[in-house]
């Protein structure tokens, strides 16, 4: 409780995101002396001290809200599924429920407070947080001030500059969050229910009608499911092909030494045979050209998340939710600044020496750390991303392996520290030799390379730049003592997507965000529309791929990135004030009521792409039959269609199914 002088104080209210934060800010800003208490909300404690804001002493609290403090639904009739078609759902009235422990926690404090500052992510979904805990705030205290505190990193220092440097909330975002969290669950309720309740109705033996599992649409995951599907489809369409080329080895002073033909690789044997028989007839080869020219291998861009999940994935063998979660707990415990951020281009203003001090004392890359230093500081590359929020994912402080109890946090932490020692540091440099042979009418060349400075290599061991020796010869020296050979290899399909190359086409298509990219990938993981394989490459299951099928047969776009991108385009005019929330509402749903109606007339579809990628005896499936099935004989308002597995007809019937079941479910389609 207070003491007599700090209930004379002025008192302000800081709100985070959830309590670890709440926690962490209180113990930076009183410097480890906050004392807590509960309130309504057992989740959400409160820590009080007293510190130096605007101007004098004020008595602080500090609580926070769990994420969304308030949610849209649909009314209980249209949450019945028996009782309502999943089309009323693109325009069915909305209701408004909050968490009422965690909003009466907030209320309690704001009514006792002259100051609301908003502590949550600096992100869309963080800005949309804000503008509910306003709301709750102000209904207990309309005349309370509110600010919102922007930060990067959740240390002192940067916690004090946030709190110097408040801003308002911006409504544009929070408008913007308020259209895509409608949108969603409109589309992802309505498209949901008619996916779920058909595959019910039809394969109850995969899909047991008392079973709560969804078969869920969400905007995000079915382009991220589509990419897999994609890609798999390429590899079944590959048709594999012998190839030819020539090669010339030949040894020189004990070093051998590769020639590549410089002519088109063949497809056809008998060109293929030609070539080598004209060049075969050659007496001899000549050195044509020798050129010695400078290289670089660059040194690495400043790290986003997308580029920390890639790396992470890659070297770490993690998965892309794993490094999402740990690299959260490292932000939280003040060891890396925020994980989320889409910057790769640290701003001028930035103390990056300072940075680089804080890891000289390291046994492993301190001394690397020095010599940056002393050789003019650090030199990032100059990228273009920049999402003006956060920096670059760097180091906060300089942390051991002891202080880890876990050793991913560790290997995540290292690859930070490394990554950003790497981007500061300089470009690899060395000495690439070409020489190019005459033999006949053909021409071969052969590259070595000597590394001169390893650069940002010493500190990096995440990447290669291996030497490569080949013999010393001169121009217009003849050789004789080569061996010509024509080699045939095959023709190879790309790989299976791994989730940092399912990361990338994200990135590059506009679906997510970074800070969601994880969360869709491990979505569409969590429905079973795809698994990981033994070498941790992404293949979709049968559903995933009858999914994608189906909708490609009914004609829509579902799966197509192009689609959601577009949307996504949308939301960032709301944000720049260029349109509102109403008229890209208005737009998006009206359209994919169109594309609803048309699932609903071929909705057989679904059936038939289950039936085309699945076997009887993997499915154990008994057939349903229709006609038999003497409750729905008089049914004279569906539509039924007879069909039979040893007929041409593989549609299963189609009626109307959005009022089939009665089972209510916790709709997760993000």
């Amino acid at each position: 409780m207070p003491t007599q002088d700090e209930k004379k104080l002025p008192r302000a209210l800081f709100v985070a995101k959830n309590n670890v934060m709440a926690k962490r800010i209180s113990a930076l800003l009183s410097k480890d002396k906050a004392v807590w208490r509960d309130g309504p909300s057992p989740f959400n404690k409160i820590y009080s001290f007293s510190m130096h804001f605007q101007g004098r002493e004020t008595l602080i609290s500090v609580t926070s809200v769990s994420g969304h403090l308030m949610c849209a639904t649909f009314g209980y009739k249209l949450k019945e599924w028996h009782e309502s078609t999943a089309e009323k759902l693109f325009n069915a009235p909305l209701l408004y429920w909050r968490k009422e422990k965690v909003a009466q926690n907030v209320k309690d404090e704001a009514a006792r407070s002259n100051v609301l500052v908003i502590l949550t992510e600096c992100d869309r979904e963080g800005e949309n947080i804000g503008a509910q805990i306003k709301i709750v705030c102000q209904e207990a205290n309309p005349y309370i001030h509110v600010f919102r505190a922007k930060f990067s990193a959740v240390t002192t220092e940067s916690l004090e500059r946030a709190l110097e440097n408040l801003h308002s909330l911006d409504k544009n975002i929070v408008e913007a969050v308020n259209c895509r969290m409608e949108f969603d669950l409109r589309i992802g309720s309505a498209f949901s229910r008619l996916q779920t309740l058909y595959y019910r109705r039809y394969f109850p033996a995969q899909f047991p009608p008392d079973d709560p599992k969804v078969v869920s649409y969400g905007s995000c995951q079915f382009p991220t499911l589509g990419f897999v599907v994609e890609r798999e489809k390429v590899i079944q369409r590959f048709v594999v092909k012998s190839v030819w080329k020539l090669r010339i080895d030949h040894v020189k002073d004990g070093v051998k030494t590769e020639f590549t033909w410089n002519g088109k690789p063949q497809f056809n044997a008998v060109k293929a045979r030609r070539f080598y028989t004209n060049a075969r007839t050659a007496a001899r080869a000549i050195v044509e050209m020798i050129y010695t020219y400078p290289t670089t291998k660059p040194r690495p861009s400043p790290l986003n998340k997308a580029d920390l999940q890639k790396l992470a994935i890659k070297q770490l063998g993690m998965t892309a939710h794993e490094v999402t979660a740990v690299a959260e707990q490292l932000y939280l415990r003040g060891l890396i600044s925020n994980p989320k951020t889409n910057t790769n281009i640290f701003h001028k203003g930035m103390e990056l020496n300072s940075v680089l001090a804080l890891l000289v004392s390291d046994a492993s890359w301190g001394a690397f750390a020095q010599k940056i230093i002393d050789d003019g500081g650090a030199m990032p590359r100059k990228e273009s991303q920049n999402d003006g929020v956060h920096p670059p994912i760097h180091p906060l402080r300089l942390a051991t392996r002891d202080e880890f109890s876990c050793e991913v946090e560790w290997r995540v932490y290292e690859l930070v520290a490394r990554h950003f020692l790497a981007c500061c540091s300089k470009d690899a440099k060395g000495q690439e030799t070409r020489v190019t042979i005459r033999l006949g009418e053909e021409s071969f060349t052969a590259t070595g390379l000597h590394v001169d400075d390893r650069g940002y290599l010493e500190v990096y061991p995440y990447e290669n730049w291996d030497e490569k020796s080949i013999g010393k010869y001169d121009h217009g020296e003849t050789i004789t003592d080569y061996q010509i050979r024509m080699i045939e290899s095959k023709t190879e399909p790309p790989p299976l997507l791994t989730e940092a190359d399912l990361i990338t086409l994200m990135d590059e298509n506009g679906i997510g965000t970074s800070a969601t990219h994880s969360q869709h990938i491990q979505t569409i993981k969590n429905r079973e529309y795809v698994m990981l394989d033994g070498n941790q490459n992404l293949c979709s299951t049968v559903l995933g791929r009858s999914l994608v099928e189906a909708y490609e047969n009914m004609g829509l776009p579902m799966a197509s990135p192009g689609l959601h991108a577009d949307f996504e385009r949308q939301l960032v005019k709301i944000c720049e004030g260029k349109r509102t929330k109403e008229q890209v509402l208005s737009e998006y749903l009206a359209m994919y009521r169109r594309m609803f109606r048309v699932a609903e007339e071929q909705i057989h579809e679904f059936g038939a792409a289950f039936y085309r990628n699945t076997t009887l005896d993997q499915m154990k499936l008994e057939i349903p039959e229709i006609i038999a099935d003497k409750s729905l004989e008089n049914d004279e308002n569906r539509n039924w269609i007879q069909f039979s597995l040893d007929s041409n007809d593989t549609k299963p019937p189609f009626p109307n199914l959005s009022s089939q079941l009665d089972t209510d479910f916790d709709l997760d389609w993000q």
